[in-house]
């Protein structure tokens, strides 16, 4: 079975794949806000997006990790019970007798990406539509919490909500204002956490 050596020749294909995906769920988070986020990406921020978003929460890296395995392990569970006819169904794999080996591994590699990219599809476009909306409700209801202050080289400070920073911007509503505000990296002298929690 050459299930394990067609997956490494889609690698490639799958980080692409990522790429493109990562484009959609900021163009879609963004776009709730009303900003157009590839005018204020560089191609670096655009080819890390997919990982940036996958290692943003832990939990969420835990889920997906979880999720791509069980469905390595699926297909792989399929081609090995092939010659059963629930296994053909369930796989949609017919005349398997019929078959080379190497045609039977190309066609659980093709399942399992099919599965694989649906279900990353679903998740980076669920993640981008529902945080976005969570974001714009926030700003619109006045609820965010703001908990940056941002220092210019200018010397004027504001407090801040941090949306997100790429490499070239800070995006970020400032306390008072519901207008989302962007600023170059270089006029910003340094920001602050604000803790929430008194040392003790």
């Amino acid at each position: 079975m050459k299930f394990s050596v067609n997956l490494q020749k889609l690698l490639p294909f799958g980080y692409l794949f990522l790429v493109v995906l990562g484009i959609l769920k900021e163009s879609i988070f963004y776009y709730q806000i009303d900003i157009n986020i590839l005018k204020y990406s560089t191609i670096m921020d655009i080819l890390i997006s997919p990982i940036a978003t996958l290692t943003s929460n832990l939990i969420v890296f835990a889920a997906v990790i979880i999720f791509a395995v069980i469905l390595y392990a699926y297909p792989a569970f399929l081609a090995n019970k092939r010659d059963k006819k629930w296994a053909q169904k369930l796989s949609g794999l017919k005349n398997t007798e019929m078959l080379s080996e190497e045609e039977v591994g190309d066609h659980y590699t093709r399942f399992f990406a099919v599965l694989l990219a649906c279900g990353l599809f679903s998740f980076f476009i669920g993640i981008g539509l529902g945080q976005g909306k969570k974001l714009a409700n926030k700003i619109n209801n006045n609820t965010i919490k703001y908990d940056h202050t941002l220092n210019y080289n200018s010397g004027e400070s504001e407090v801040i909500y941090l949306i997100d920073v790429n490499s070239i911007y800070y995006f970020y509503v400032a306390k008072g204002n519901k207008a989302v505000k962007i600023a170059p990296i270089g006029a910003v002298k340094n920001i602050e956490l604000t803790l929430n929690k008194k040392l003790k």
